[in-house]
């Protein structure tokens, strides 16, 4: 974890005492010693530059700013200003943390220019008083564990409760709400109207703190939520044997929001599955089997999505191999579960409550703490092998079996030998007839639109593999979509 530096203000003689005892008190502290380096101008070597470009280029790389104020101004330049001052008026400039700290009360005589600066500190920032050494120690650890709990460094509630560092209302998306909303009107007959404000959506779901935008909040409806987030992003890989080897064949990162997140992972792992398409007997579509069921697929990545633990520096891993699939979440289980419990009735015990709150409304999971049990369930019925569960690396690794000969795998088979079927092809197989967008989505269970548009849709239009029915209105709601001879010739070639 990177420290935070604290620069502390004021060179003049009037604090050489009380800067050496917060240099001394922060030092030793060791809550405050975990987070914060503190620095003060005279434990600088000399070095062969003009003092005040020194301390004015340390307020630049300072984290949070602390100034002394007392009865002198201090030592002043060519035009009148002390470095009291300039170090100032640089952290307001590049608006910095500021912590200022007055000592004594109204009735003590101080220099005119010291006056104007505090009445000037005073319109723009909560001053604190002191009068002792104690008394300032005090208010200086009362303020910093203040700006560890308002930064999220430390906290006493939950993560995805506490507010976003530096997120805005203007970090939200207003579409991502309304359909949010719109999904969960449908799945569950949620009450809050598609109209309404993002403010009042966020207040409505608990997902504003102090008028912030939450953890939560960035992460289920943000614009960019990586941008605050970074390992919030999935990792998905491809391989054609049954352990870790360079070249991957695949590799995608996927970024968005939660949604967005579950459904590009789960539409990655089912276009790499095995299928079989069974016969049109029973309606219009075709029944597809995978080797393992989407809906533990599915099951398995929202879980590691919405449970992940996200002040870990990892992120969330998806690898699916020959042989089974792995889903590798950052975190540990809470103290309430074990192993073993998974495989039994138990209580949902949510790392993000927040975060899963929304993720059931829109029907992505369950809160009554069956998923596991749901997963052990559906792969018995489909002749599968229980899924395993495991703890490692700081890490909760869920591994899902694929319904496949052990035999069948032939892990040093290279990927130039064992081509990977590209979106398009997958496609190709799925299409019969005249079909609409929507669909080919539904027979090749992909949910995420974009993702389709993007990876299936346009590059078998641009290959010439399929084509519209209505070329000359590309958007048109009767729009649908056919083989090529080129499209039906690959067909007959891949079976």
């Amino acid at each position: 974890m990177k420290r935070l530096t604290i620069f502390i203000s004021s060179v003049q003689k009037e604090f050489a005492l009380e800067r050496k005892s917060l240099f001394d008190f922060v030092d030793g502290d060791p809550l405050l010693h975990r987070f914060f380096d503190v620095f003060m101008f005279e434990n600088l070597p000399a070095v062969d530059r003009k003092a005040d470009e020194v301390y004015l280029d340390q307020v630049k790389q300072c984290d949070i700013y602390l100034s002394l104020f007392g009865e002198q101004y201090g030592w002043e330049d060519d035009e009148g200003v002390s470095p009291t001052e300039r170090e100032f008026e640089e952290a307001t400039r590049l608006s910095k943390p500021r912590l200022v700290f007055v000592k004594g009360g109204d009735s003590i005589v101080r220099h005119s220019k010291m006056e104007k600066l505090i009445l000037k500190a005073g319109k723009q920032l909560v001053r604190r008083r002191f009068s002792s050494q104690p008394e300032l120690n005090a208010a200086v650890y009362a303020s910093l564990v203040q700006y560890l709990e308002y930064t999220g460094l430390i906290r006493t509630g939950p993560f995805d409760a506490s507010a976003c560092l530096n997120a805005t209302l203007e970090d939200i998306s207003p579409e991502k709400i309304r359909w949010f909303l719109s999904r969960a009107h449908n799945a569950r007959e949620y009450a809050l109207h598609e109209d309404i404000s993002v403010s009042d959506a966020l207040n409505h779901l608990n997902l504003l703190d102090r008028r912030v935008p939450s953890h939560a909040a960035i992460l289920l409806f943000g614009k960019y939520p990586q941008r605050f987030l970074i390992t919030s992003e999935v990792k998905c890989m491809h391989f054609h044997g049954t352990v870790i080897q360079k070249p991957i064949p695949s590799y995608q990162i996927y970024k968005g929001t939660v949604f967005d997140l579950v459904d590009q992972s789960v539409d990655f792992v089912m276009s790499k599955l095995t299928r079989s398409v069974g016969i049109r007997s029973q309606g219009p579509e075709a029944p597809v089997e995978y080797d393992i069921p989407q809906a533990v697929v599915a099951e398995g990545i929202v879980n590691a999505i919405a449970h992940r633990d996200y002040t870990s520096n990892a992120s969330v891993q998806v690898m699916l191999f020959a042989d089974r699939l792995e889903v590798w979440n950052p975190g540990e289980l809470p103290p309430t579960l074990s192993l073993e419990s998974l495989r039994r009735p138990h209580a949902s015990h949510p790392t993000n409550p927040l975060i899963a709150e929304p993720l059931f409304l829109a029907k992505y999971i369950e809160k009554a703490g069956t998923g596991t049990l749901d997963m052990i369930e559906l792969c018995k019925q489909h002749g599968l092998k229980e899924p395993e569960f495991r703890l490692e690396s700081g890490c909760f690794v869920l591994i899902l079996q694929r319904k496949i000969k052990a035999e069948d795998i032939t892990p040093e088979v290279t990927p130039e030998v064992t081509p990977e079927v590209t979106p398009e092809v997958l496609l190709v197989n799925a299409i019969v007839g005249e079909m609409t967008r929507q669909e080919l989505q539904n027979v090749m269970k992909l949910k995420d639109n974009e993702h389709f548009r993007k990876k299936y849709l346009m590059p078998a239009l641009e290959n010439g593999l399929i084509e519209m029915t209505i070329p000359d209105k590309p958007r048109s709601g009767k729009q649908k979509y056919k083989l090529t001879e080129k499209g039906r010739m690959l067909r007959e070639k891949e079976k």
